[in-house]
């Protein structure tokens, strides 16, 4: 059995960067309450429709597809990611309005915010997948018998990998899903073999410009243990679940060596407006050009690309490392 896992970590991201920013481009949404207990898949599913009906165990318990749906809508923009990313793009027949990636994704005006039942049914699914129960989404379609398949915002890397396994399983793609975890563990693997831990360089993860942050308790923070980087956030007096917010003050006297911007696009920071917050102009990462700015929907997402996210801060941490 996987350990219990809970919605709170990476979905206040999302929540924080809506409220900093007052945009609505980021995949997660709030929820404190713990998910149910998940497992691996308790069947495999091949390739074709050969190996149904399958039971996946996610987020809300046991889920029982008879055949392989070809009807797929997605409520999240990571596993939108997800099952493009597994070869189950031509099943997929509408994803939210958050979904922006692939192109080729067919965006609606669904939304994992506010998810509307009607609009849902009116698509015929046969497989709805989302990151949140909001508004008790799950119950209500099922009352309507559409399978759901409740997959929450991972807090590590295992659960990410693992969330992708039971989306091939339960899309009849385990095969490619496997292959796309076993790509992302061994790219993984390799970035944090090649970063210079020796270095004991300091960093700050600034979710929008309220400050918000992230510790190395969340997904993303996990994410930047790997290359040996120590979290000026962890020393934080209110964790806040993960997300606290800091002061510009405790920011300016931690005085990070690197700072990554996960609110670029939403928010239009960068190097020239910390340089403008009081008490910032003067910070080491201003001074020595360690702005590192971030893709906010990589920095927001649990999925497939998280490879793309360690690869830009290993980069950062390379550069950063050869000139201290």
């Amino acid at each position: 059995m996987r350990p219990r896992r809970t919605a709170l970590a990476g979905a206040l991201l999302g929540t924080l960067i809506l409220a900093g920013c007052g945009q609505t481009g980021t995949t997660a949404s709030p929820s404190t309450a713990p998910s149910a207990s998940s497992a691996p898949t308790s069947a495999s599913a091949p390739d074709t429709g050969a190996g149904f009906p399958v039971t996946v165990e996610a987020g809300n318990g046991k889920v029982t597809l008879a055949k392989k749906p070809e009807r797929i809508i997605s409520l999240s923009a990571t596993h939108t990611e997800t099952l493009f990313a597994i070869g189950a793009g031509p099943q997929v027949v509408a994803v939210d309005d958050q979904s922006n990636y692939p192109a080729e994704a067919p965006k609606t005006d669904l939304s994992g915010f506010k998810p509307n039942v009607e609009a849902i049914v009116a698509q015929k699914p046969d497989l709805v997948i989302v990151s949140n129960d909001i508004d008790q989404i799950v119950a209500e379609l099922g009352k309507v018998n559409v399978p759901v398949l409740l997959e929450p915002a991972a807090t590590k890397l295992d659960e990410a990998y693992e969330e992708i396994a039971e989306i091939g399983a339960a899309t009849g793609n385990q095969a490619k899903a496997d292959e796309v975890v076993s790509g992302m563990k061994t790219a993984m693997d390799k970035l944090a073999a090649e970063a210079p831990k020796d270095k004991k360089l300091t960093y700050y993860h600034e979710l929008d410009q309220t400050p918000y942050a992230a510790t190395s308790q969340t997904f993303i923070g996990q994410v930047y243990s790997l290359f040996g980087l120590t979290n000026i956030a962890d020393k934080a007096p209110d964790q806040a679940g993960g997300y606290p917010k800091l002061s510009a003050e405790f920011v300016a006297q931690a005085d990070p060596d690197m700072i990554f911007l996960g609110d670029v696009k939403c928010c239009q920071q960068s190097k020239d407006t910390l340089a403008k917050r009081p008490g910032w102009k003067g910070l080491s990462a201003i001074k020595n050009d360690q702005v590192i700015q971030l893709d906010d929907d990589l920095a927001s997402r649990w999925g497939p690309r998280v490879v793309q996210l360690a690869e830009s801060i290993g980069a950062a941490v390379a550069k950063a490392g050869a000139k201290s």
